[in-house]
């Protein structure tokens, strides 16, 4: 039986780069080659009970219907300030594990093809990145994760500590502009010092009419840092209707972004 394919973590070098409409376009890129797509946010902060947090906006925009929220916290800081001030429990691993493992192990169908894909134009199905590859694994987990690598979860608990857990490459997303390099480097950095595969960097707001820097950043980043660059969300993506970010979706990528992105692991996770 072939291994399932790891989760994905989606995670940004600080907060406010695009990490929840990078993750929703990654969404719908697997979609358009008929994986079945899943989206998780294991610490929502700044929402209150009930109303649509980034997991759900993912999911609306990339017409994906597997969602989880493991945890959400009401104050808009960082999940261990936010619990702290709350007054509730710190998160633990096991806390945020056990939902994310029982969610992943729900529904595992490697032969699953999502019906929009199937219904596609041959020449549509071509277009798409990393289409032969991809398709072989079945399904894409995607796991967005709070600000940056290092953001607390709970006490002495970081994404990275989940990303590890989880046997889980990283996509890394990046701002277009003057300073990324160097906080993209550390943050791929300190991924890697961490034994975790960074998979490549998505530039989470890339605008219409780029700047020198903007545009010598796209060549600089994957010879800095050794990661590939896999797509650039265009500026305004997240105001466009579901129907039209799926549509164009695809084309914010590289050929082959997926194939960079999943892969099977060697065996189920304990």
């Amino acid at each position: 039986m072939t291994a399932a394919p790891a989760p994905v973590l989606v995670t940004g070098t600080g907060t406010d780069v695009g990490k929840t409409i990078a993750t929703a376009a990654l969404a719908a890129l697997a979609r358009s080659v008929g994986l079945d797509v899943g989206i998780c946010k294991p610490m929502q902060t700044g929402l209150a009970p009930g109303e649509p947090g980034d997991a759900d906006e993912a999911a609306r925009l990339s017409r994906v219907q597997r969602v989880l929220e493991v945890r959400r916290l009401p104050d808009p800081l960082a999940p261990e300030t936010a619990s702290r001030v709350a007054g509730v429990p710190q998160s633990t691993l096991d806390d945020l594990l056990g939902p994310i493992r029982r969610w992943l192990d729900a529904n595992r169908d490697p032969a699953s093809v999502d019906t929009a894909y199937q219904a596609a134009a041959p020449a549509e199905k071509a277009h798409s990145a990393g289409a032969a590859a991809a398709t072989e694994a079945g399904r894409l987990d995607l796991i967005e994760g709070a600000g940056g690598v290092l953001v607390r979860l709970g006490t002495d608990l970081t994404v990275l500590d989940l990303a590890r857990s989880l046997d889980a490459p990283v996509i890394v997303v990046a701002r277009a502009g003057l300073g990324t390099l160097s906080d993209t480097e550390l943050t791929i950095r300190a991924i890697e010092a961490a034994g975790l595969r960074c998979a490549g960097i998505v530039i989470g707001s890339w605008p219409y009419d780029p700047d020198l820097a903007e545009r010598c950043n796209v060549e600089d980043l994957p010879r800095l840092t050794g990661v590939p660059v896999l797509g650039r969300v265009p500026a305004g993506a997240g105001q466009l209707d579901p129907a039209e970010f799926t549509r164009h979706a695809a084309q914010w990528f590289a050929p082959g972004a997926l194939d960079a992105v999943v892969r099977p692991r060697a065996a189920h996770l304990p």
